[in-house]
């Protein structure tokens, strides 16, 4: 299992405390001990993660972005030219919104399985397994 997460599942998982924390940690897990498991994330996630912390000058939850953006688990994707290019083609096709795309993107370049998302709106992409999580 490849899972890849949008930045709204690492948000949940950092910041919303229930269910939505739960299933995230859940998808975390199970792709981490699965054989040839791996989790990936986009460099526009850790940019959007942070703004936020930065923003209100949350230095403790900026450190928990910070601490999770360099653990050994996750692999942390460069967004290279050619996810830029197949982004470009998935707002143009299908209207996605630009980080949208750019995710998207990422994902199917390190053909990811599975895409944790909170965001309905990607469940149009036949691509890939879209899973949507609730806060």
């Amino acid at each position: 299992m490849i899972l890849y997460l949008d930045s709204n599942a690492i948000i949940y998982a950092l910041e919303t405390p229930g269910v939505a924390r739960a299933t995230v940690i859940e998808h975390v897990v199970r792709a981490c001990l699965a054989p040839g498991g791996l989790v990936i994330t986009s460099r526009l996630a850790q940019l959007e993660c942070r703004v936020k912390p930065l923003r209100d000058k949350n230095s403790s939850l900026l450190a928990q972005y910070d601490s999770f953006f360099v653990h050994s688990d996750l692999l942390l994707a460069e967004v290279i030219s050619d996810v830029l290019e197949l982004a470009t083609q998935l707002r143009a096709d299908h209207g996605f919104r630009t980080p949208d795309a750019i995710h998207l993107a990422t994902a199917l370049n390190a053909r990811a399985t599975v895409f944790l998302t909170g965001d309905v709106a990607l469940t149009r992409w036949p691509g890939i397994r879209i899973e949507v999580v609730k806060p």
